[in-house]
C-alpha cells in the first residue's frame, strides 16, 4: 500500500512543491478559506476564444435580486419557521423596488449586505420590513403573472396610478403602534400593520409578521386597482364579500405558490386537504391572541350564503369555502402518487385556480358585482381553458349547495356549457353592508363615504344660517321702518 503524503497547504498556494503522480488534494480548512477570500475578490475574465473568435452567444451578467429571509406563517406556526427565498428584480435599501416603498417615519431604511441580500435576524425591526416587503412583492407578482399571460406582460396598476402617477405603495410595517388591526388605504397610497399586547399577555404580537394578513392587506390594494367601486360601503353586501374573500384567497395562493409550504400541507394533511391545516387556517397569531383555535377564520368550512345575512365577513367565507372545496376536489381528481408527487400536483392545482379566479373576478361587472357573476366567468373560462369538465362541475356543485347558484339540472349530470346559473340567494335591493367583523381595511372610514355626510351637515348648517340672516335681516328693516 502507498504511504498517504502530507502536503503542506503552502505548497498547494504557491506551487513551489512538486506533487506525485495521482496524489488527490484533501482541502483542508486554511485551504478553503483562502479559496473563498480568492472567489469574494476574483473579476471575470474575458471569455475564451475558439478558433480566434469569440463564442455566438455571450453568458450576461447575472440576474438581478436579493435573497431574503421572512416566514413562512408567523412565528406561532413553529414547525414551518422561516425559509430563504429569492426575489428576482433591482431592490434597493429599504427593501424597495419600484412598485413598493416604505413610508415614513418608520423602520430605518434596511440595507443590503455585501452581497446584495437581506438576510436579518427574526424578530428585529429590520427582520419586520424585510419580510412584509417580501409578502408583498411576491403578491403583486403572483397576480401580474396571471394577468401578464393574457395582456402581453402589462403591469398591475394600483389604484391611483395612471400615465402621470406610477407613485409606489407605501407600506409601513409598524405603522399602527397599540393597535389591533392592519388595513390598506386609497387615500395614503399605504399599508399599515399594527402591533400590540394581548390581554393577559407579554409578549407584543406584530401582524406584520403574520404571512396571511400582509398577504391579505395587499390582496385589497390589488383588487382596488382593478375594481375601484368594489371595496365603497356602498356597494351591495355580496360586492364586499367578494373583496373580503379575495383578501383570504390571496393568502391561500400565495402559500401554494410556494413549493416547501405545499409539501408542508401534503405531509400535514396526509394529502387530505380537509384535515386541518394550516393553508385553512387565517393569521394563527392573531387568532390565538385572541383565543380563538383555528386563527381568525377557516377556510375549510360549510356556511351557506343564506346563513350570512348582510355581514360581509359571513358573506366572504361562503366564497372563500366555495373556492377552497373546489381546490381539494381538483387536487384529489388529479392525484396520481404513482405517477406524480403530490406536492407538485397540488402546486399545479393551486396555480391553476389562482388564476382561473383572478380572470373571473376581473371579467365581472365593475359594479355591484355579484356572487354568481363569478361563478359564471369561472365556469366560462374553465371552458375555454379547455378543461375537463369535472372542473366545471366541481364550480358549479360547490356554489349551488352553498346557495349561490341555481342549477338547472341535476348536480349528478355534467354541466352544459350553454347553461347559465341564475342567483339563488340575492341581495335585497336596499340591502347595506356590515362590515363590523372585518379587517381594518373594510373598517376605515374612506371606504364609507362619511366625509359626504359631514359635507351634507355642513351644507344643512350653511343653508340653515343663510336663512336666519335673510330672517334677520327682514326683522331689523321692519323694526326701522316703524
Amino acid at each position: 500500500m502507498d504511504q498517504k503524503v502530507i502536503v503542506p497547504v503552502e505548497a498547494v498556494l504557491t506551487k513551489t512543491m512538486a506533487l506525485p503522480v495521482g496524489y488527490v488534494p484533501t482541502p483542508s480548512e486554511p485551504y478553503r478559506l483562502h479559496r473563498k477570500t480568492a472567489e469574494l475578490l476574483a473579476q471575470p475574465g474575458l471569455p475564451r476564444l475558439r478558433n480566434g473568435m469569440l463564442p455566438m452567444k455571450l453568458s450576461g451578467a447575472p440576474p438581478a435580486g436579493a435573497r431574503v429571509l421572512m416566514w413562512k406563517q408567523d412565528p406561532s406556526v413553529s414547525e414551518l419557521g422561516t425559509r430563504k427565498t429569492f426575489l428576482p428584480g433591482v431592490i434597493l435599501e429599504g427593501p424597495r423596488d419600484a412598485r413598493i416603498t416604505f413610508g415614513k417615519p418608520g423602520i430605518a431604511p434596511v440595507s443590503p449586505n455585501a452581497f446584495g441580500d437581506f438576510i436579518m435576524s427574526p424578530n428585529t425591526d429590520q427582520f419586520d420590513a424585510v419580510h412584509t416587503f417580501a409578502v408583498v412583492r411576491q403578491t403583486l407578482t403572483m397576480y401580474q403573472r396571471v394577468l401578464a399571460a393574457g395582456d402581453g406582460g402589462a403591469p398591475l396598476p394600483w389604484a391611483w396610478n395612471s400615465a402621470r402617477n406610477t407613485e409606489p405603495l407605501q407600506v409601513f410595517p409598524h405603522g399602527l403602534p397599540n393597535v389591533m388591526n392592519a388595513y390598506y388605504s386609497r387615500n395614503d397610497r399605504a399599508l399599515k400593520f399594527g402591533d400590540f399586547v394581548p390581554s393577559g399577555g407579554n409578549e407584543r404580537v406584530f401582524t406584520c409578521r403574520s404571512f396571511d394578513i400582509v398577504a391579505h392587506e395587499t390582496g385589497h390594494a390589488v383588487l382596488d386597482g382593478l375594481k375601484p367601486r368594489w371595496i365603497l360601503n356602498s356597494a351591495p353586501p355580496q360586492t364586499g364579500g367578494l373583496h373580503e374573500s379575495f383578501g383570504d384567497l390571496t393568502a391561500i395562493f400565495l402559500a401554494l405558490s410556494q413549493l416547501d409550504q405545499v409539501e408542508a400541507v401534503i405531509a400535514q394533511t396526509k394529502a387530505d386537504l380537509h384535515d386541518k391545516t394550516f393553508l385553512a387556517d387565517m393569521a394563527e397569531q392573531f387568532g390565538l391572541a385572541l383565543g380563538r383555535p383555528n386563527g381568525l377564520r377557516n377556510a375549510d368550512n360549510d356556511l351557506k350564503l343564506s346563513e350570512a345575512g348582510n355581514e360581509v365577513h359571513a358573506i366572504s367565507q361562503v366564497f372563500t369555502g366555495a373556492i377552497y372545496d373546489i381546490l381539494a376536489d381538483i387536487f384529489a381528481y388529479e392525484r396520481q402518487p404513482g405517477l406524480h408527487d403530490d406536492a407538485a400536483v397540488l402546486h399545479a392545482a393551486g396555480a391553476y385556480l389562482c388564476s382561473l379566479v383572478m380572470r373571473a373576478l376581473v371579467s365581472a361587472p365593475d359594479v355591484a358585482a355579484k356572487y354568481a357573476d363569478v361563478v359564471n366567468q369561472m365556469l366560462r373560462l374553465a371552458l375555454e381553458d379547455g378543461k375537463p369538465v369535472d372542473y366545471r362541475n366541481f364550480i358549479r356543485n360547490r356554489f349551488a349547495l352553498r346557495e349561490v347558484v341555481v342549477s338547472p339540472l341535476p348536480l349528478s349530470d355534467d354541466h352544459q356549457a350553454d347553461v347559465a346559473m341564475a342567483p339563488m340567494v340575492e341581495d335585497a335591493p336596499d340591502a347595506r353592508q356590515d362590515r363590523r367583523a372585518c379587517c381594518g381595511t373594510m373598517n376605515h372610514a374612506e371606504y364609507f363615504a362619511l366625509e359626504d355626510v359631514l359635507e351634507a351637515e355642513r351644507q344643512a348648517l350653511a343653508a340653515w344660517c343663510q336663512g336666519w340672516q335673510a330672517r334677520h335681516s327682514a326683522s331689523a328693516d321692519m323694526a326701522a321702518a316703524k
